[in-house]
This record gives C-alpha cells, sequence and structure tokens, in this order.
C-alpha cells in the first residue's frame, strides 16, 4: 500500500482518466469540489466547486456525471474545464433526497443511488444512531439527454455505491444494514426486483459503529471490490457472494474505490478518516465501466 495523496478533506468518487489522471470530489462543505490529479500524483488543480459533490462516473464525451447531495441535490454534467450544468433535480414528480452514486447502464442510461435522507437531517443524528436513522433509499434511472427518468427500485438501508457486473446485472450497496443487493439484468432493461447478494459486515470484529458498504467496482478477475466505510478495509467478494479475502487499510473510513490504468494491477481508495487517496496492489485490472 502507498499514499497517493493526501491532505484531502472527505475524498469520494475517484474516476479515472483515459490519460491515466484522476479525478475525485473532497465533499468537505469547506471545499465542496472535484479535484483533478496529475497520473503521477504530484499535481492537482480544482475542477469545479459545486456545494457537495458525492460519487462520479465518466460520460463517452469525456465528461463527468456526479451526483450533487447539496447545492440543490441534483444530478450535473462537468466538463474538466469546469462548466457545469444541472441536468436534473427530481425523477417522476419526486425530488432527490441524498444522491449519492452512479454509473451507466447497457442501456446507455444513467443509473443513480439516493441515499434516502437529507444530508442536514443525516448530519445532525449522532454517529451511534446513523446505523437505525429512518431513510427512504431509491434507485434512479435517467436518460442523460433529458434528465427524465424513473425510479426503479426502493427500500434500501441508506443507498450507497453502485456497479454493473460483467453479466450486466446491477448491484447496489445498501450502508445501514451492510447488504450489497443485485439486480438482475434481463429483457434488455433492469428488473425492479433486487434480491441479497452479499454481506460485507465483519462480525469476528464485534460492534464497530456506523460501518457499511460503500462505493464499489469489479474487477475483471470477477470479483466485486467494496469500500466498506467504518470497518477499514476493501471486501472482495466473489461471483458467489462470499468473501475472498478483505484489503486492510491505513484510513478507517474509505468510501470509494477505482481500478488504475490496463495492466497496473492497482486499485485507488479514496479515505475520509484520515483524508487520503491510497493505492493497493491487486493483480487485476478494472472492468472497463460503460460510458452511455
Amino acid at each position: 500500500m502507498t499514499i497517493f495523496v493526501d491532505g484531502l478533506m472527505n475524498p469520494e468518487g475517484p474516476v479515472l482518466l483515459p490519460d491515466g489522471s484522476l479525478c475525485l470530489v473532497e465533499m468537505h462543505l469547506s471545499r465542496g469540489w472535484i479535484l483533478w490529479l496529475s497520473a503521477d500524483g504530484t499535481e492537482r488543480r480544482v475542477v469545479a466547486k459545486t456545494g457537495r459533490p458525492n460519487g462520479m462516473t465518466l460520460g463517452a464525451d469525456g465528461t463527468l456525471w456526479v451526483a450533487e447531495s447539496v447545492n440543490p441535490p441534483s444530478l450535473l454534467n462537468v466538463t474538466l474545464d469546469g462548466a457545469v450544468r444541472v441536468v436534473a433535480t427530481s425523477c417522476a414528480g419526486k425530488d432527490f433526497f441524498f444522491p449519492n452514486d452512479l454509473r451507466f447502464g447497457p442501456d446507455g442510461m444513467l443509473y443513480m443511488t439516493d441515499s434516502g435522507v437529507r444530508i442536514g437531517d443525516w448530519q445532525k443524528a449522532p454517529p451511534a444512531e446513523r446505523q437505525v436513522t429512518p431513510t427512504e433509499g431509491r434507485l434512479y434511472r435517467i436518460d442523460p439527454a433529458t434528465g427524465d427518468g424513473e425510479i426503479i427500485g426502493t427500500g434500501y438501508e441508506f443507498t450507497n455505491g453502485i456497479a454493473f457486473g460483467a453479466d450486466n446485472s446491477l448491484y447496489v450497496a445498501a450502508t445501514q444494514s451492510g447488504l450489497i443487493y443485485r439486480h438482475r439484468w434481463a429483457d434488455g432493461r433492469i428488473s425492479g426486483e433486487k434480491e441479497v447478494f452479499a454481506s460485507v459486515v465483519d462480525e469476528s470484529r464485534g460492534p464497530m459503529g456506523f460501518r457499511g458498504p460503500d462505493g464499489m467496482a469489479f474487477g475483471t478477475d470477477g470479483n466485486l471490490y467494496v469500500a466498506v466505510v467504518g470497518q477499514q478495509d476493501v471486501t472482495v467478494l466473489g461471483p458467489d457472494g462470499g468473501v475472498v479475502r478483505r484489503i486492510a487499510l491505513e484510513g478507517p473510513a474509505p468510501t470509494n474505490v477505482a481500478f488504475g490504468p490496463a495492466g497496473s494491477g492497482k486499485l485507488y481508495v479514496t479515505e475520509q478518516g484520515v483524508g487520503h487517496l491510497e493505492v493497493h496492489n491487486v493483480e487485476t485490472d478494472g472492468l472497463p465501466l460503460m460510458k452511455g
């Protein structure tokens, strides 16, 4: 493990760009921006300040799609030269609560999670109570061209990370329950029915306060790499949902992961507890992300 960059404040949403550089967000309200990092980590610049950006993904045109959680809760499209466009603030007639993470699907649509609670209300809850604070987690399917969409899933316990598998099934993290849910792909679309795929909670460690799955990504090895916030690890799940291994981290609160360039065998992990971006050797490439 190496520390790629430090001095970050609540980093999240790492995205690898085609030239090997990266973007991530700093969610802390004193920053609330998208940050660009050079491929070697020695240079950085602010792309745009949006409020409290959370998850990000890359579009086919090289722009960033951003889940903005407060300013107002919205889906944003951001160019690397800093132009920000609000694409949507609601879906199917319902305002967003807490847009969290997003990925393009095989149909070219954006799938975005909503944690189901206003960030202000969430932050007022004592940390010891956040595991049981009521939430109305949702999953949206949004047309990036128009901003129109539909709610295709509800009933998640603080919806968080999201990833598509090689078979086009969609995996959704629910932080409060510690579960990863799976939606099957069939007849050209994602099923609204969800099934439990796995739990990432390490019960052998006993009570640890607020913890559960956050951001995640698939490797070409078929495994799902899940940042487990509050558990100080990336839990690696096999195709059957079983725990393959747990990658121990330097910081206690990882928020998301992104694979490095093809052939590098690197996994980048954003960590908000101590504010850095870690790099781990994992000996696999990432499953290429769909880009719309």
